[in-house]
């Protein structure tokens, strides 16, 4: 096992550097960041080429990209080249995004892994019965709206739910912007008022597209699980339905479960660009649209490599539950 993970490991470098290239020469073709500036009247060719100087912007592009590297890998990324914006550190500001949306995502992931998984092995041993119909019909609900109709339908609730409790002469309680960059302030109870207030709208958004998804896959695993031939054979030795359930069925029935979470999770780590939107989350979505937004290239070219990174590392966590949960599966 640590031999595979070493030797994956030392694939990923490779795969991220050829991805760093593409990467980068892709959004150096995107345009020109100083295009907007250009446009404006009173702006001198000479104050362009200063700039385009300063910049680095003048250099051949293959030298752009060396000097970006060598950076890169020294932990220097750089600082953003927005126009009308303030310059910030890139590493920085590229890590507190995403450690607020590391703050999101895993109790949204946890809870809808949890829950899925529960839901889904239920729906499968009590096939056809009204908790299955029930089951199926709440997923694909979920599947059938997209998840910025269930953010802002959370949001609108949520606003008039505050509206309630003000009118009753309470404090309003669920909150629909990002933390505060400071933390929660207080005792222990007004700590986890904000804290429950502040969470509880982004996460339940999330949990909800990402439990529907989870439960029809461990559904319909955990059914084709339970029809095949080892599990005949121990139901035929007159082993409990409860231990041919737990110990035979349900582990190999998470394997195909594992590889959507996986993968799940690296998206959403990457941002959820709508839910961040919606709540104005200041995490890994909302730095990707206003990189976008800015044509802020840099800050882009950080954003993409954070996101391949948490791509390959969450491959490798599944390759991982892979042969803990069946040990047929040989990794070494």
């Amino acid at each position: 096992m640590i031999r595979y993970i070493i030797r994956r490991l030392l694939i990923s470098i490779p795969i991220l550097a050829i991805g760093s290239i593409l990467a980068f020469f892709l959004v150096a073709a995107a345009g020109n960041p100083l295009a907007e500036l250009k446009a404006k009247p009173g702006v001198t060719p000479q104050q362009i080429h200063d700039l385009e100087a300063s910049l680095g912007l003048d250099q051949p592009i293959i030298v752009r990209y060396w000097k970006w590297l060598v950076g890169f890998l020294q932990g220097d990324w750089g600082q953003s080249i927005a126009l009308g914006q303030a310059k910030v550190d890139i590493f920085s500001s590229v890590m507190r995004a995403l450690w607020i949306t590391a703050r999101l995502v895993v109790g949204a992931e946890l809870l809808a892994i949890v829950l899925g998984v529960a839901v889904g092995v239920l729906a499968a041993v009590k096939q056809y019965s009204i908790f299955d119909y029930l089951a199926t019909s709440s997923a694909f609900l979920m599947f059938s709206m997209p998840i910025v109709c269930v953010a802002v339908i959370l949001k609108t609730y949520g606003i008039r739910f505050n509206n309630l409790l003000q009118s009753m002469g309470m404090d309003r309680w669920l909150s629909t912007v990002s933390p505060a960059a400071g933390g929660f302030h207080g005792s222990f109870g007004e700590q986890l008022f904000q804290y429950t207030g502040t969470y509880l709208l982004p996460t339940l958004s999330l949990t909800l597209i990402s439990f529907a998804a989870y439960s029809r896959f461990q559904r319909a695993s955990m059914l084709e699980t339970l029809n095949s031939d080892y599990v005949r054979t121990a139901r035929a030795k007159g082993i409990s339905q409860r231990r041919v359930i737990f110990r035979h069925a349900f582990r190999n029935a998470l394997i195909p479960v594992s590889t959507l979470f996986s993968l799940n999770a690296a998206a959403l780590f990457s941002g959820a660009i709508i839910t961040e939107t919606v709540f104005g989350w200041k995490g890994m979505g909302n730095l990707l649209v206003q990189s976008i937004r800015t044509f802020d290239p840099y800050m882009l070219m950080g954003w993409l490599m954070v996101t391949a990174t948490l791509v390959i590392l969450f491959n490798l966590v599944a390759d991982i539950m892979y042969g803990i949960l069946d040990p047929r599966i040989r990794l070494a």
